[in-house]
């Protein structure tokens, strides 16, 4: 038997934390947050392997990362709702989904 885990994390900009922050500090890679103009690097010592799957037109990572830092929340619930019900409710399966602020 095979268990699946997914776990999704909205970085919450309210808190002070930023989506550039987190992506840099999850790949390694150095990226520069435009709302801030601060650059973002949080160097590893064991290099994991990142993948980023979007459209083929999405800017590459660091555009992409502070595009989603400018996203609304409520569009990001959306696209969750969206997510779930094409991959998983269509599919029969019932999922609970749990959003902290």
């Amino acid at each position: 038997m095979t268990i699946y885990h997914f776990s999704a994390k909205v970085v919450p900009r309210g808190k002070g934390q930023s989506a550039v922050a987190a992506a840099a500090n999850l790949s390694g890679d150095r990226l520069q947050d435009e709302r801030t103009g601060e650059e973002k690097y949080y160097p590893r010592q064991v290099m994991l392997e990142t993948m980023i799957f979007a459209p083929s037109h999405s800017p590459e990572r660091e555009r992409l990362c502070n595009e989603v830092e400018k996203a609304e929340v409520r569009k990001r619930k959306e696209l969750i709702h969206e997510f779930v019900q094409i991959k998983f409710v269509a599919m029969g399966m019932i999922q609970l989904i749990l959003m902290h602020k």
